[in-house]
C-alpha cells in the first residue's frame, strides 16, 4: 500500500444496511470486477452523514470444533489470542454428548448413569478464558441411540435418533440442573442452547428428517424449559438457510418454546441449494443474500422478534488454502460484514482455531483450515482482518461508495475500512482511493493495512522451506512474520489522502 499526501475525515452517503430487496441484489452478483479498478476513486467523508447503530454481530460468537478440543491447552492458547483481538462472548462446538466425554452410559441393569467430570472442565475453561458457551446439543451417546449411525467425520459422531425420548428427555434435564447447580441460574441463563447441527443434511439420522428433527427438538426445549424457563434454547441449526419458515411454524402451532432462530450458509456453497436457482452468485454475496432471506421470513412469520444468529459462517466449507489461509480473507470479510449488517443478531465465524480434527489429525499448518490461527498458534491473515475490523466503531455513517465502510467511535474519532476485493487466488488491478473530509477540522490519520505483503504469513513459510513440522524456533519466526504491520502516520493539513491497496487488501485508516 503507499500514500500520498494526507487528510481524512467522515464519509457520506447510502450505508449497507439500508439494502435493496433479493432479486435485486442477485442481480448484482455476477460482477466480480470492481469499476474503481478503473481509476482513481473520490471518496467525500462527511461527519454529518446519516448515522445508524452499528453493534460488533461478527466478533461475539466463534465457533471450534468438537467439545473434547477444549480439553487442550493448545486450543485455550488459540482462545486466548482470539479473545484478545476481538469481542468473543461465547464459543460454539458439537459433540457436547459424543462418548469420548463420558456423559451417558448405563448400568448392568440398564438404568442411565451420568458423569459431568469433562463437561466441567470443558466449560470450565471457556468461562476462565472470559467466554460463555453457546451449547449445541450433540450428538447421540451410543447407548442412547436407536442405530448405531455415525457421521462420516473423522471422531464419527453418532446421528441417530434416541431410542427412548424418555430418557432423552431425563439426560438433558440432569445436564440443565448440573450447570445450574454449578454455574448458578443467572449465568447459564446467560448461555445460549441450540438444539443439533444441521439436521437436514448427515447430522441427523432420522427419517423423515424434518418430522423427527421436530420431535427431537420438541422434546429437547420443553425438557429444558422444565429446568428454569428463563434458558435460551433455539434451532434448526440447518445447514443452507433451510427450514427456518417452517421450524417457526411448527413451534407456533405446537406451542413449542423457541427463543432464537440459527441457521448456517457458506459462500461456496450452491446456489441451487440455498435459493433453489442457477443464477451464478459470486462468493462474496452468497452469505449476506441467505441472511437477508432468512431475516425476511422471520419478520414474515408468525414470531418477528424471534434473534437470528447465524451460528456458521466463512468464505469456505472445504479446505482451500487460497481462501481461508490467504488474505483474500480480508476483503471478503468486511464485505460481508458491511452486507449483513442490521439483518442479524450475531454470526458466528467456523472457526477461530485449526485445532481441528473433522477430517483428521492436522498434518501441516497450512492446509486450508477454517481456523483464524494455524496449527501452532499461527496467526492467518483472517486473524489480522478480525483484529483491524474489532477496531471500527459503534456508530456506521453512511457512505456512497463500494468496499468502504466508516464508523464513528464513542470517544469521537472515525474509523475507515477499506478494501480491494478479488476472487481468490487471482490477481487483480490495484484501487486507488483519494478520500475529502468535509466538516470541522481534522488533525492526524493513522492507516493500518493487511495485503498478501503485509500481515501475510506465507511468504515467511515459503522461504523456510514450508515445514511440515515447524520447529519451537520456527513457530517464534512464523509469529513474528504474520503480525501486522506497523501503523503509520499522517498528518492532516490539506483536507486529503490517497490510498492505493493491491487485490486482497484491506485498510483501516483512524481519523482524530
Amino acid at each position: 500500500m503507499c500514500f500520498d499526501a494526507c487528510v481524512v475525515g467522515p464519509l457520506v452517503g447510502a450505508v449497507g444496511r439500508f439494502l435493496p430487496p433479493l432479486a435485486a441484489l442477485l442481480s448484482l452478483c455476477f460482477a466480480i470486477t470492481p469499476a474503481w479498478a478503473q481509476a482513481e476513486e473520490l471518496i467525500t467523508i462527511d461527519p454529518a452523514a446519516r448515522a445508524t447503530p452499528f453493534p460488533h454481530f461478527w466478533e461475539r460468537i466463534f465457533g471450534s470444533g468438537r467439545a473434547a478440543l477444549a480439553l487442550r491447552e493448545s486450543y485455550r492458547q488459540d482462545l486466548r489470542a482470539v479473545s484478545d483481538v476481538t469481542a468473543a462472548a461465547y464459543v460454539r462446538f458439537h459433540g457436547i454428548f459424543h462418548d469420548e466425554l463420558g456423559v451417558y452410559d448405563e448400568d448392568r441393569h440398564g438404568r442411565p448413569v451420568y458423569n459431568f467430570s469433562y463437561v466441567d472442565q470443558i466449560y470450565d475453561g471457556l468461562l476462565a478464558s472470559g467466554v460463555r458457551p453457546f451449547v449445541e446439543i450433540s450428538f447421540m451417546p451410543g447407548k442412547l441411540a436407536q442405530h448405531p449411525l455415525y457421521q462420516s467425520f473423522w471422531y464419527r459422531p453418532i446421528v441417530s435418533p434416541p431410542k427412548d425420548y424418555a430418557r432423552w428427555d431425563a439426560l438433558i434435564a440432569a445436564l440443565v440442573r448440573h450447570l445450574i447447580d454449578r454455574y448458578g441460574a443467572e449465568e447459564v441463563g446467560r448461555w445460549y442452547f441450540e438444539v443439533w447441527n444441521e439436521p437436514n443434511l448427515g447430522f441427523w439420522g432420522g427419517s423423515p428428517r424434518q418430522a423427527t428433527y421436530w420431535d427431537l427438538y420438541d422434546h429437547t426445549a420443553r425438557a429444558l424449559k422444565a429446568v428454569d424457563p428463563r434458558l435460551r434454547v433455539g434451532g434448526p441449526a440447518t445447514a443452507q438457510a433451510a427450514w427456518v419458515s417452517a421450524f417457526i411454524r411448527h413451534c407456533v402451532e405446537r406451542r413449542v418454546p423457541v427463543d432464537f432462530v440459527s441457521t448456517h450458509v457458506y459462500a461456496n456453497d450452491t446456489p441451487e441449494d440455498v435459493f433453489g436457482t442457477h443464477q451464478p452468485i459470486a462468493r462474496e454475496r452468497m452469505v449476506c443474500l441467505a441472511v437477508r432471506r432468512v431475516h425476511d421470513e422471520v419478520a414474515d412469520s408468525a414470531l418477528p422478534t424471534l434473534p437470528l444468529i447465524w451460528s456458521e459462517f466463512n468464505a469456505s466449507f472445504r479446505n482451500e488454502p487460497a481462501v481461508t489461509d490467504s488474505s483474500y480473507m480480508g476483503p471478503w470479510l468486511a464485505q460481508t460484514i458491511s452486507d449483513c449488517d442490521g439483518l442479524v443478531e450475531d454470526m458466528s465465524y467456523w472457526t477461530f482455531s485449526d485445532v481441528f480434527e473433522e477430517g483428521g489429525v492436522v498434518k501441516t499448518p497450512f492446509h486450508g483450515g477454517f481456523g483464524l490461527l494455524a496449527a501452532g498458534g499461527i496467526p492467518k491473515p483472517a486473524f489480522n482482518a478480525f483484529a483491524l475490523l474489532h477496531t471500527l466503531g459503534e456508530t456506521r455513517l453512511a457512505l456512497a461508495s463500494p468496499g468502504a465502510l466508516l464508523t464513528r467511535r464513542a470517544d469521537g474519532s472515525l474509523a475507515l475500512a477499506l478494501w480491494n476485493y478479488a476472487a481468490p487466488g487471482a490477481g487483480g488491478a490495484p484501487r486507488t482511493v483519494r478520500l475529502a473530509l468535509a466538516g470541522p477540522a481534522w488533525h492526524s490519520a493513522q492507516v493500518i493495512a493487511i495485503d498478501p505483503d503485509h500481515g501475510d504469513v506465507h511468504d515467511a513459510y515459503r522461504r523456510m522451506g514450508s515445514p511440515q513440522y515447524p520447529t519451537r524456533e520456527q513457530l517464534a519466526q512464523l509469529k513474528l512474520a504474520a503480525a501486522l504491520p506497523a501503523m503509520t502516520e499522517h498528518s492532516l493539513a490539506a483536507g486529503e489522502m490517497t490510498l492505493t491497496l493491491p487485490a486482497h487488501g484491506l485498510a483501516l485508516v483512524t481519523i482524530h
